[in-house]
């Protein structure tokens, strides 16, 4: 008789990876119509200002125009972040004049192909939990990104929340100084999402990020969950989360109004 696999020894699928990403922002996003948004008090980053449809939501133009203004009125651009195929919410979109930014590889590893690599020598890893450390992981992040700096306090209280939610925030550094690190977020849904991997421009091409997201998805694994991860389209699929034993399982859709 063939053994049952439990969850966190398998792929997730794209209804439960959406399932989890919405509940991750639930607590503190607004309604509008069938969309739950997340505004950002500190920045008018794309990145932490967006909207993600309810499931199965089938937005009217009322809708989409009601999400639009809630933007404009914040002074931050009107944008959604969600796993296609979503017909019903494509169709609305494309209606009022929304575009796809990006259409990005979700993916996901099994328990049985991980293969954590070596922390490069000089480096270390090590959790971020005190003030200092959450300051400096979030500086080494938006560099990385090449995203304007916000208040520091603001960063620390962001990355405590993460905390609070059972995530984990691992911190690289070379000579004592942070040079980038990651995220894995908390428990949802029996998931939990590797976000943030990020390294400074000045020491990419030695293994740091490589480590980084082994390490994390290491841990999410060790907590009995599924880790999953979206990555850009540059070749980071292959190169660097694939040789972790990371796979493609979908598309994550990014689509903005300007």
């Amino acid at each position: 008789m063939a053994r049952v696999r439990p969850a966190w020894e398998r792929l997730p699928v794209l209804t439960e990876i959406q399932d989890s990403l919405r509940a991750s922002i639930r607590a503190d996003a607004e309604r509008i119509g069938p969309f739950l948004v997340r505004f950002d008090a500190h920045t008018d980053s794309v990145f932490t200002n967006y909207a993600v449809p309810e499931r199965d939501a089938e937005p009217t133009a009322a809708d989409v125009a009601a999400l639009v203004a809630a933007f404009r009125a914040r002074d931050r651009t009107p944008r959604l972040e969600y796993l296609r195929p979503c017909p019903a919410v494509d169709t609305a979109l494309e209606a009022a004049g929304f575009t796809v930014d990006q259409l990005l590889p979700m993916m996901g590893v099994e328990r049985a192909d991980l293969v954590v690599p070596d922390v490069p020598e000089g480096v270390e890893l090590l959790d971020a939990t005190t003030d200092d450390q959450l300051a400096a992981l979030t500086e080494a992040q938006h560099r990385a990104f090449g995203v304007e700096p916000i208040p520091r306090d603001a960063g620390v209280a962001r990355q405590r929340t993460l905390l609070g939610e059972g995530g984990t925030l691992v911190l690289a550094l070379v000579d004592g100084v942070a040079v980038g690190g990651g995220a894995s977020t908390g428990p949802s849904n029996g998931l939990a999402q590797v976000a943030g991997i990020a390294v400074v421009p000045e020491h990419r091409g030695r293994g740091i990020a490589s480590a980084v997201c082994g390490e994390l998805t290491r841990r999410v694994f060790a907590a009995g969950v599924v880790p999953f991860l979206e990555t850009e389209p540059d070749g980071k699929a292959g190169r660097l989360y694939g040789p972790i034993g990371y796979r493609t399982i979908g598309l994550s859709a990014t689509i903005s109004l300007k």
